[in-house]
């Protein structure tokens, strides 16, 4: 994912992201403090009692790998005038998640967000309320842009849908008598798609989630859409190639695994999605 940017009372701040989480950067969060020496800054908050106490209890809470006894001993002499504390310390010494450090020209510390907020608290309180805002002002947008990537991946499932359903009436209804096979070969062909694609039917999928409201592709991924929208066209296709049922099912859930794989690895969708 492309990295962001906020920018709080005149300072750019970069957010990020480590194992799928927004880390915001405290570096650039100490240069409102000390532009010059922003490393010293973080440094100089890392050594009050108050902020080891709440590290350790973030880490507690969050992390199930974290080291205790080596946060005791922290505890234990943070505010002394001989105590320092660096961020790679602390990670390597307690196996912190809430804090990344990295060396180099595009490197620095990195904090999920309560811990960043923490410390901007430190800088001052308007620093802190500033940057709450501007980080929900950017989340809210993020989640506008996904929604409406979402609705447009949706709507193009749907106007397939009509072209895949209108070949079915075509090629396969004429063949058959009463309504009531009409109604199956629909939800049949329907099953095709779902079973190439999500590898179980609609049905299935209802009795596994009878606590949500909506369908299986109501809950599908935009890589899911895209990869739906054209099976339902090939399927058409083999469709009116008179190609059996289950010979398509084979060829369509060999292609949603191929087109699948494509997507995840493709740096354009992938921008695509992430905006």
């Amino acid at each position: 994912m492309k990295n962001k940017k906020l920018s709080v009372q005149n300072t750019d701040i970069n957010i990020k992201q480590f194992n799928k989480i927004d880390f915001i950067s405290l570096t650039d969060i100490a240069r409102a403090k000390n532009p010059d020496e922003p490393k010293d800054v973080v440094k100089n908050w890392l050594r009050s009692r108050t902020t080891i106490e709440f590290l350790g209890l973030w880490e507690q809470i969050n992390n199930d790998n974290f080291k205790g006894v080596e946060f005791d001993s922290f505890k234990k002499n943070a505010g002394l005038n001989s105590f320092t504390l660096s961020p790679s310390k602390w990670i390597e010494s307690t196996n912190a998640i809430g804090i990344v450090s990295k060396a180099g020209r595009h490197g620095g510390t990195y904090a999920h967000k309560d811990i960043a907020f923490e410390f901007a608290s430190w800088i001052s309180a308007e620093f802190k309320l500033f940057l709450i805002k501007e980080f929900q002002r950017l989340k809210e947008d993020e989640i506008s842009s996904k929604s409406l990537e979402w609705d447009l991946s949706r709507s193009l499932s749907k106007i397939n849908y009509k072209i895949h359903t209108d070949t079915i009436k075509e090629y396969i209804i004429p063949k058959l008598v009463d309504k009531k096979s009409k109604y199956f070969t629909y939800a049949n062909e329907a099953d095709v798609l779902n079973i190439a694609l999500f590898g179980k039917t609609a049905k299935e999928w209802r009795d596994e989630n009878s606590e949500k409201d909506g369908n299986i592709r109501d809950y599908a991924s935009v890589e899911q859409l895209i990869v739906l929208s054209n099976l339902e066209s090939l399927n058409s296709l083999l469709i009116k190639q008179d190609i059996a049922q289950y010979d398509r099912l084979v060829q369509l859930n060999q292609i949603a695994i191929s087109q699948i794989k494509s997507l995840v690895d493709n740096k354009s969708v992938k921008k695509m999605i992430n905006v």
